[in-house]
């Protein structure tokens, strides 16, 4: 799949990417994909995508095993691009909630026309 077609900052794994590079800059690829339940080969791809694109930088280290590593760390465009994509993510979330709030009052009140009580177990 080329690059273009799947990055994007809309992208909610780009965003939890960002974050877990901002609260622990030192996580492995490896790790980064365990904490978000996504493949290596995914974790990278985002990770280099984000490099590429100077939203994040890399840089070699030695870690405690005297094995070089990279520290991530968010560059200014990076900590900007990430606080555009949380605002809409959140927005995005709140405008889900309402409509969530919506359905769960029409469903309430359609049990209740039903005559059955909402907390009634089935």
């Amino acid at each position: 799949m080329p690059e273009s077609s799947y990055f994007n900052l809309e992208n909610e794994e780009v965003l939890k990417v960002l974050r877990e590079i901002k609260e622990s800059p030192e996580l492995t690829q490896r790790e980064i994909a365990t904490r978000l339940g996504i493949s290596v080969g995914k974790a990278n791809f985002l990770v280099k995508s984000l490099v590429g694109r100077g939203f994040v930088k890399a840089s070699n280290f030695k870690n405690s095993n005297n094995k070089v590593s990279y520290l991530y760390v968010l560059t200014p465009q990076g900590m900007e691009a990430k606080a555009r994509a949380t605002y809409r993510f959140l927005r995005q979330k709140m405008e889900e909630y309402e409509r969530l709030q919506a359905e769960i009052q029409r469903l309430t009140q359609e049990v209740r026309e039903n005559g059955i009580p909402p907390d009634t177990p089935q």
